[in-house]
């Protein structure tokens, strides 16, 4: 248990802590950091002030003394254009102002309360480097919206720009499209990085069954926060780490669930920073060759209809784990207590219209793919299971774009025509910098209806839940741009 509040060194702080409530009886409890990323600038967030507080409660029950401290938090969907330029170095900001603020303040675990793209796997990386007892409590997927009995998610928003663009639908049809897709606070109902950064918590043993995809709003999120307030106080006792559940297997079981639903392509870039703080190397082929051994057994928003929400009623994490068993090392522990054998036999039914068989799988390989050639001799990664049949195989002429910008202004001047391949340089780690997300270019693709005849290659990044033909060259080993050599030439 700490020191921190023990003997005369203990007389300073446990007198600065007496103002904020806390008294004698209190300073010899384990000290918990409730770790949380709420917010006003982002909706993901939004709600973590309520779920912290019910954590907290659980902690008090338990007999620890739960401390609440904050961290930065931003939506990518928000900061977009310049904005984005901030958005993925803000990970390793997450990651080091959590570090820094556990170790000073010596705490004995911590319930980790994220939600967004790059604040999950911030914490996950904080986690790694601390290793004390911890537990994650992932905000969960907003409500789903519904306009004229249909259901719409955040990205519809976006793609709605596209086919307003196009003449598709009107300024005021837009204008109800943007009013109805984001009805409550939460992570993006979609198959993002938000999600699929949950996911991989959930995956690795880090949250108790269910938390990723339960939804933000539900009534069982309350009995949720407790319970996980009530355990990271007996993994203190226990003695029980996060180190504990990061090992090379249950990466690979992480990377095997990410495949296996379609998830971010964003992972490629996050699993192996988190792995790397655990010592563990995880390299960019490995999620190739694990994706050709792991069939694609969910798909959703927005590459098909069906939202995280299906997958929660369908089971969950803990479904797709039992349907994944004979991929995945199920001995590995989680925070629950429990096996991941043992999380997946607690599973009772399951929803096969959208967790599929193994043995009737959407597709016999998993959802992302590392292409390599003479544009991305380092690789490209490349979400196959957003790509539609027609465009397994593309040829075109290449358009060379120097940044983000000239590409969406050539967009929404309807310069771009079917058979383009659209080249967006300089917009890599070093080159942008910041390895900018061209989130919006690629759903104007899709709403102006030329995603099935429009490809686009970045050396930058492309929304993790893209749809289309887009490519995403990966990093250089020294971080910076690749360079694409491709001038006004027919793409294979």
């Amino acid at each position: 248990m700490s020191s921190i509040f023990d003997g005369l060194s203990g007389t300073y702080p446990r007198a600065l802590y007496q103002p904020m409530g806390f008294v004698e009886a209190d300073f010899k409890k384990p000290f918990i950091g409730i770790v949380n990323s709420w917010s006003e600038a982002t909706a993901g967030h939004f709600h973590l002030r309520q779920l912290a507080a019910w954590v907290k409660e659980g902690v008090i029950e338990a007999g620890g003394m739960p401390v609440e401290f904050n961290t930065i938090a931003a939506c990518d969907g928000i900061c977009q254009g310049k904005g984005m330029h901030s958005i993925l170095p803000m990970r390793d900001v997450v990651a080091a102002s959590v570090e820094l603020m556990v170790n000073a303040n010596q705490f004995d675990g911590l319930v980790m309360l994220c939600s967004c793209d790059k604040i999950v796997p911030g914490m996950l990386m904080a986690a790694a480097r601390l290793n004390l007892p911890t537990l994650f409590v992932t905000g969960g997927p907003m409500d789903v919206g519904m306009l004229d009995g249909q259901e719409l998610v955040a990205s519809d928003v976006k793609e709605g720009m596209g086919r307003q663009r196009s003449g598709e639908i009107t300024t005021e049809e837009l204008r109800q499209i943007e009013l109805a897709a984001v009805p409550s606070a939460g992570a993006c109902n979609f198959m993002g990085t938000a999600m699929t950064m949950g996911i991989v918590a959930e995956t690795l043993g880090f949250t108790l069954p269910g938390c990723s995809t339960l939804p933000a709003m539900s009534e069982q999120r309350r009995e949720f926060c407790i319970e996980s307030g009530k355990r990271i106080v007996e993994m203190e006792h226990e003695g029980f780490t996060a180190g504990e559940m990061l090992s090379k297997a249950g990466f690979y079981n992480a990377i095997r669930v990410v495949l296996a639903l379609g998830g971010s392509s964003n992972a490629v870039l996050h699993i192996p920073a988190i792995a790397q703080e655990a010592g563990i190397a995880i390299q960019l082929q490995e999620f190739d060759s694990l994706s050709r051994e792991t069939a694609l057994i969910g798909k959703f928003r927005p590459a098909a209809k069906a939202t995280v929400t299906d997958l929660h009623n369908a089971g969950g994490i803990p479904a797709v784990l039992k349907t994944l068993e004979p991929l995945l090392d199920m001995q590995l522990p989680t925070v629950s207590g429990k096996t991941i054998a043992e999380v997946a036999g607690d599973v009772k039914q399951m929803n096969r219209a959208i967790i599929h068989s193994l043995e009737e799988p959407i597709d016999v390989e998993g959802g992302i793919a590392i292409l390599y050639g003479n544009l991305a001799p380092n690789g490209a990664v490349f979400k196959k299971s957003g790509v539609p049949e027609s465009m397994q195989c593309f040829r075109g002429t290449a358009r060379v774009f120097e940044c983000e910008e000239n590409v969406r202004d050539s967009l929404l001047s309807k310069e771009v025509k079917a058979g383009d391949v659209l080249v967006i340089r300089n917009e890599g780690p070093k080159g942008g910098p910041g390895m900018r997300e061209l989130s919006i270019p690629a759903a104007l693709l899709v709403g102006m209806g030329l995603s099935d005849s429009v490809a686009m290659i970045t050396d930058g990044r492309f929304s993790g839940a893209r749809v289309g033909r887009v490519w995403g060259i990966s990093r250089q080993k020294h971080m910076s741009a690749v360079q694409l050599h491709w001038w006004n030439r027919e793409i294979g």
